[in-house]
């Protein structure tokens, strides 16, 4: 297969361009308001409440992102010029800095609205992966995120790293961290469930998906491997999303059934 020819570039307007993977960060948060919306009345939120919500989650996803991609994959840059932060073109996001700065967000909204917090992370988790599959497109789209060598007949030439045909891991996590995360939570969400149940599914199905598929990605080419010549940065990153994911499943279980988020 041939790799798809998409200019990144979605939209020109004389000087002002708007690119595909900004736009695919709009759709996630406008995702995320509409299903939010369809179920505010489980927390006696208002459309108001949910706009802060993800006002509070936009600052901790764009903040905790760029600052994790900064302490996780770029640390000596960081070092030698501690302005490469606010350069957000150069670079990139890191999802695990960007669930950090979420979280902080929820914390504060919790406290806010006085809502237990691990409610309310139930209540964020299932709107979160149309957010997390858009932006696998929009790497892809940018050509980011190359898969290895394969002979699978889906398998495509990635630009720039010659003919050999790669695995189209971008893709692979549009839709295990998109599609399949988002059904899964939409449908375990749909009635009562114990306190911390569903925040606990999510860390744990989105870290499995994102350890797998790091066995056909490339790791970082300035960051290679970083252990027994197989090991990478994101597996490393999400073995404790796996191992938290597992605790707070096991821990909801001993937890009564939060009647705020009936179906």
């Amino acid at each position: 297969m041939n790799y798809p020819d998409i200019d990144p570039v979605a939209i020109s307007l004389g000087p002002l361009s708007i690119h595909w993977y900004g736009l695919m960060y709009v759709i996630g948060f406008v995702a995320a308001w509409w299903l939010g919306c369809r179920r505010a009345a489980r927390l006696g939120l208002t459309r108001d409440d949910i706009g802060d919500l993800l006002f509070y989650c936009a600052i901790g996803v764009v903040a905790g992102g760029r600052l994790g991609y900064a302490l996780f994959y770029g640390m000596g840059r960081l070092i030698d010029n501690p302005l490469w932060l606010f350069q957000v073109w150069d670079g990139g996001m890191s999802f695990h800095g960007g669930l950090i700065g979420v979280l902080l967000a929820a914390l504060y909204f919790a406290r806010k609205k006085q809502l237990a917090f691990f409610t309310l992370t139930d209540f964020i988790a299932p709107l979160v992966p149309i957010g997390l599959g858009a932006g696998r497109l929009g790497n892809f789209i940018n050509r980011e995120l190359p898969g290895r060598v394969t002979e699978l007949p889906w398998g495509m030439p990635f630009p720039g790293l010659g003919p050999e045909s790669r695995h189209p891991s971008a893709l692979y996590e549009a839709i295990l961290e998109g599609l399949v995360l988002f059904v899964v939570l939409w449908i375990v969400s749909a009635r009562p469930r114990q306190r911390g149940l569903i925040s606990g599914l999510f860390l744990l199905l989105y870290g499995v998906f994102r350890f797998a598929v790091e066995f056909v990605r490339l790791p970082d080419a300035h960051i290679g491997f970083i252990a027994f010549g197989w090991v990478t940065m994101g597996m490393l990153l999400t073995l404790p999303m796996i191992l938290a994911g597992a605790a707070l499943i096991a821990w909801s279980r001993r937890q009564p059934v939060d009647q705020r988020l009936p179906g």
